[in-house]
């Protein structure tokens, strides 16, 4: 992509409202969240077994605590989404 190209882009993500996705910001940033916490909960268990292998306890005790953190986020996200898709 060009600068201008991603500039464009840019302003377009920006501006956003729905009628170029069909789904608002506020939705698809939930949407995106939720995603982002479960691809993060993916990645920390694979940091974990890199750290055990390692012989590293503190550090694969460390990745264990913030894929918790992102369970937790991805659970908040998916609780979030469902109760706005039953309203």
């Amino acid at each position: 992509m060009t600068q201008a190209t991603d500039t464009q882009a840019t302003d377009t993500q920006a501006t956003e409202t729905g009628e170029i996705t069909g789904t608002m910001d506020k939705d698809y940033n939930l949407i995106r969240f939720t995603e982002a916490c479960l691809n993060n909960a993916l990645k920390m268990q694979t940091y974990a077994a890199d750290a055990d292998r390692a012989g590293d306890t503190e550090l694969a005790e460390f990745f264990r605590r913030a894929q918790g953190e992102s369970r937790k986020g991805a659970q908040q996200g998916k609780d979030l989404l469902r109760r706005r898709l039953t309203q």
